[in-house]
């Protein structure tokens, strides 16, 4: 049998973006569960005016062809310095990864991304993964298959899992997906006695964000996040001016019932960050978000009240405050708002809890969360004699 033949082409122009973020929906076409991600996300990851990590590095795109001129899958290759360096070995990533249940396609754009990264001073790339934050587009589900995906959250066949492993990719670390029936309440009795303690304790309290409080949450986030998070691998700190950026993306579509801070002697030591799942609303715009659909978007989540499911972006306490009931008493508070019947949700989705981290996977199991879906993220080393590690645990 002759081989197949496969070349890639660059996306450089109008017509190949166009290519690259519609060949999604020919593979996907009869399958129900997924949602097309937003066309203006994907590029706002590929645009140097929006994606800081330009600055430190690069990325490059391809679409793979076959003999006739067809599309039969597509990837993403970039990295950045800063990250890169962290590892043992200078390590970039691919993503955006869709492919035709072809080996010999997948090996073809594997090959691609990985000649460019060598070309760039690599050594290994992760994948599939984003030029950007873990929290988006990030990772190749290997169960859960028949759930939707969450916004900006990866969905894929069953056999792209095959394709990377066929490939040598081995896995790096698993991100777990953690449901929590949100009208259930705290299913452990230790939650509710740690929470029912710290809530006596008059130097600490906790709030959700209000017009009194917003002036200072960035500030707050800030001094949490880069205690609580910048410790980990591949986590950088973060700025006031960053966290100002990141509160006013979320502003359109926050719910402040959903943000809560707390505090001890009125300094900050742990947020819960929440918002509605988009996905809800947006499943049927095509990837396009026109003046049309902003305005269904916003009269989704604002009017029409959509959204039955929060999608938990970020949970973190300072290491000073941790094991001592905050992250019970956040969570207590966050059911004060639940069965108040001031708020309507009854699903929450939280997300990007690594293998690397299991103090995190057993807070989350005692406020009642179940595994409801896996991602990996693979790593492939170009030098196949190197021995292969995992993601280290963290304490």
């Amino acid at each position: 049998m002759k081989p197949k033949s496969f070349k890639t082409v660059v996306v450089n122009n109008e017509k190949r973006v166009r290519e690259f973020l519609d060949f999604p929906d020919t593979l996907y076409r009869s399958n129900k569960y997924r949602i097309r991600p937003l066309d203006e996300e994907i590029e706002k990851v590929f645009n140097p005016d929006t994606n800081k990590l330009f600055r430190h590095g690069e990325a490059r795109r391809w679409l793979l062809l076959d003999a006739k001129g067809h599309i039969s899958g597509r990837i993403a290759a970039f990295y950045d310095k800063k990250s890169a360096l962290k590892n043992k070995q200078p390590t970039g990533g691919v993503g955006f990864f869709d492919c035709i249940n072809d080996q010999t396609a997948a090996n073809f754009l594997f090959d691609t991304g990985k000649a460019w990264l060598e070309k760039k001073g690599m050594e290994a790339m992760d994948g599939p993964v984003n030029f950007g934050d873990r929290d988006n587009f990030w990772g190749c589900l290997a169960d859960g298959f028949d759930l939707e995906p969450v916004f900006n959250m990866p969905y894929n066949f069953p056999y792209y899992n095959n394709l990377f492993e066929g490939y040598g990719f081995k896995n790096y670390f698993n991100q777990y997906t953690y449901h929590i029936d949100v009208q259930g309440g705290s299913h452990s009795p230790v939650i509710r006695e740690k929470a029912a303690r710290l809530h006596r304790d008059p130097a600490y309290h906790f709030e959700i964000l209000s017009k009194k409080n917003a002036s200072r949450i960035a500030n707050d986030f800030m001094v949490i996040f880069n205690k609580a998070w910048a410790r980990f691998p591949g986590v950088s700190r973060i700025r006031k001016e960053q966290a100002r950026a990141i509160f006013k993306t979320l502003k359109p579509i926050m719910d402040r019932r959903a943000v809560i801070f707390g505090y001890y002697h009125d300094e900050p030591i742990a947020f819960y960050v929440m918002v509605p799942d988009l996905n809800q609303i947006i499943r049927k715009f095509n990837g396009k978000m026109n003046l049309l659909n902003k305005l269904r978007l916003m009269a989704g989540l604002k009017v029409l009240k959509k959204c039955n499911r929060l999608i938990g972006l970020i949970f973190g306490v300072v290491p000073e405050h941790q094991g001592k009931g905050v992250e019970s008493a956040i969570v207590a508070r966050f059911e004060e708002e639940i069965f108040s019947g001031r708020v309507k949700y009854t699903d929450l989705e939280m997300n990007w809890i690594g293998d690397f981290n299991p103090g995190m996977m057993k807070l989350v199991g005692q406020i009642g969360g179940e595994i409801h879906k896996t991602h990996i993220t693979y790593r492939y080393l170009f030098d196949r004699n190197k021995k292969f590690e995992r993601a280290a645990k963290t304490s």
